[in-house]
């Protein structure tokens, strides 16, 4: 019996991974998009910072432009290690610093700008959650651009759908038509959740519910990756926990489940201030 024919797929973009190249040194698209996240980011966290009431000075959000690459980098690389591919770094720990070959964890480095975060609060005197409503506005800019890398790179790329009218052959996998869940992630945790914090930050009530746009975040983060999921390949190394979940649904389940402890936390509790008078 012949095989069923496969449908017209979206022709992968061929794009070199390296962006520029002179002479030995070469800049990657995954370096520009981390670049381009913390500061566009920045840019954005400048603006935010100064409405009322205002949290940070312009200094201050120029000074945590450090502390967020370092969390950002620092925790991102060590997520990986210890939750996606511990057993491989302990027998090669000379290649757990090497993250110009690949590997970086969102969730990793979500618990390394916390960190970020408290200790630089805790020094400058600012309030920690309100600091973290104004990161998780910002946070969608990093997601959405390190996504496209992702997708440019043909890394961490969907599952085999040959009935897919949009589906790619992505050149580093095996030559089946498949989901481009790089783009549903870009779509969903970058460009939905940017405009849904940003429409929300606009809401005085919801700037005087400290807490809220950390929850929001939380949630949206949480339900997307654990949605598209299902359609991305898991990692070859891990393949399915327990033979029904991945384990980047394993880390969202937590995450939703704190963003909704923020949520009710933050509107059980009278404002931080009087919105009336501070919009």
């Amino acid at each position: 019996m012949s095989a069923a024919p496969v449908l017209a797929t979206v022709p992968f973009p061929a794009i070199d991974p390296v962006a520029i190249q002179i002479g030995p040194l070469a800049v990657r698209w995954y370096a520009l998009a981390y670049i381009a996240g913390l500061l566009l980011g920045w840019l954005w966290l400048r603006r935010l910072g100064r409405r009322p009431p205002a949290v940070l000075t312009h200094d201050q959000a120029d000074d945590f432009l450090v502390w967020a690459s370092l969390g950002v980098v620092l925790g991102g690389r060590l997520g990986y290690v210890l939750f996606y591919n511990l057993s491989y770094f302990l027998g090669r720990p000379s290649e757990i610093l090497m993250v110009w070959q690949g590997g970086m964890s969102f969730h990793g480095g979500f618990l390394g700008v916390i960190i970020a975060l408290l200790i630089f609060c805790r020094r400058k005197g600012i309030h920690p959650l309100a600091m973290g409503d104004l990161l998780a506005c910002i946070a969608p800019i990093g997601l959405f651009f390190g996504r496209i890398a992702n997708f440019i790179n043909g890394e961490l790329y969907g599952r085999p759908a040959p009935d897919l009218p949009w589906a790619m052959v992505f050149p580093t996998a095996d030559g089946q038509p498949r989901h481009p869940s790089q783009l549903y992630e870009a779509a969903l945790e970058g460009l939905l959740l940017l405009v849904v914090t940003a429409v929300l930050f606009r809401v005085a009530a919801v700037r005087a519910r400290r807490g809220t746009l950390i929850g929001v975040f939380m949630i949206g983060y949480g339900v997307s990756r654990f949605l598209v999921e299902f359609a991305r390949e898991p990692d070859a190394h891990l393949g399915y926990l327990f033979g029904v979940i991945t384990m980047g649904q394993v880390l969202s389940l937590p995450m939703i489940l704190a963003g909704l402890g923020f949520l009710a936390w933050a509107w059980s509790r009278p404002p931080a201030w009087t919105p009336d008078r501070a919009a």
